[in-house]
């Protein structure tokens, strides 16, 4: 089996769950004996395609020249970027593949493709459920996710919760058509123990993006409190970047400036991040699946999230779920956590335990299932 693989993602993604899903897919499909991933992409920002084993001798060329032209004052993004597409359409053209498995939303591929199959992966559907996040959408998700979704030979939804959100707003696609794959998660027990991060002595975790629907207000408001009443606890945000005068002047207000930290973490520190931890607490309001539940699950940190979205059916009995919308109930589960030794070592152990269900070699073969169906429904 022939996989064309589109770069969509790989084109404004540096980092994030999505390019991540695919290049553990894509990797694992790649050293399969029967299996081939047709790689268009030139240069990509991303570095998990740039530290796997997809990219070859062409990309890392190409990667040498882009940062050659970047430090001669001239940037390339936008000129590898339409590179990568403009060699998509020439494979789409040729028609020297099986499957074509689109990273993204962009239907551009839909004029070149004929009557060869495309599989598209669904991660949320944040864009429908909340709209006043995403006024000013640049890649028009909802509408082209929408052409998409109706003409895909398959679609995978990253979670059973992600499928059903798919047929609330789309009720006329066949429910058959969606096959739920579960995500795996990329740390490695070798990364609990990197002496060279500096980290506080009890902090409460907090990962990713600080926007919108992540909850960060609602979060601060619970944990307040906790760091007022206890100065040896602090909070870490890892990622995401630094705090903005914004943040910093709500820091201020609520007196807590001297008990946050911002970390932008390298890929290998971040399961020492976790497993310092007194919890990970995930307080978006919405998530397709949520990798990070994952990464703490392994890292045998304690997760606290709500009862919401797909986070019962990735974590199960290892969460600890607080009411939603409740900040004192957030507040009392942390503070649960913090203080009762026997709690917290049993909902590790349970994460211990529930994590074994998720892996990407699982995924890997779920995915091929998905794609090599495609091409006996096509044959």
């Amino acid at each position: 089996m022939k996989l064309l693989i589109d770069p969509q993602v790989f084109n404004f993604q540096k980092y994030g769950g999505i390019s991540r899903y695919y290049t553990e897919i894509f990797s694992r499909i790649e050293k399969q004996t029967n299996n081939k991933i047709i790689n268009p992409i030139y240069n990509s920002r991303n570095i998990y395609f740039n530290e796997s084993i997809l990219i070859g001798p062409k990309q890392i060329l190409h990667n040498f020249i882009y940062l050659l032209m970047k430090l001669l004052g001239k940037n390339l993004r936008d000129y590898y970027d339409k590179k990568n597409i403009k060699k998509t359409i020439s494979k789409l053209t040729k028609g020297e593949f099986d499957v074509f498995v689109t990273t993204y939303y962009n239907p551009y591929f839909l004029d070149y493709i004929g009557d060869k199959p495309f599989v598209v992966t669904v991660y949320d559907m944040i864009h429908e459920l909340f709209p006043e996040y995403f006024q000013d959408d640049s890649f028009n998700v909802v509408q082209n996710k929408e052409i998409l979704l109706k003409k895909a030979s398959k679609i995978i939804a990253v979670s059973k919760n992600t499928k059903k959100d798919i047929l609330r707003f789309y009720p006329e696609i066949d429910e058959k058509k969606i096959e739920v794959v579960y995500h795996g998660q990329s740390i490695k027990k070798s990364d609990f123990n990197i002496p060279s991060i500096k980290l506080p002595q009890k902090y409460i975790l907090y990962v990713g993006s600080r926007a919108t629907y992540k909850n960060f207000e609602f979060f601060l408001d619970s944990v307040t409190p906790i760091l007022k009443n206890d100065a040896s606890i602090s909070v870490l945000f890892a990622g995401a970047g630094e705090f903005t005068e914004e943040e910093c002047g709500k820091f201020k207000a609520l007196g807590i400036m001297n008990q946050v930290n911002q970390y932008d973490f390298k890929e290998n520190e971040l399961g020492t991040i976790y497993n310092k931890a007194l919890c990970f607490v995930f307080p978006s309001k919405y998530e397709g699946f949520g990798i990070p539940v994952l990464e703490a699950m392994y890292c045998g940190c304690p997760v606290v999230l709500t009862n919401y979205s797909s986070f019962p059916e990735v974590s199960d009995n290892a969460g600890v779920y607080y009411e939603k919308d409740s900040v004192e109930d957030l507040r009392d589960k942390i503070v649960m956590l913090i203080n009762n030794s026997e709690k917290r070592k049993k909902h590790i152990d349970l994460g211990y335990k529930r994590i074994q269900l998720f892996n990407w070699d699982i995924a890997t073969e779920e995915c091929s299932k998905v794609y090599k169906s495609v091409l006996k429904n096509n044959s």
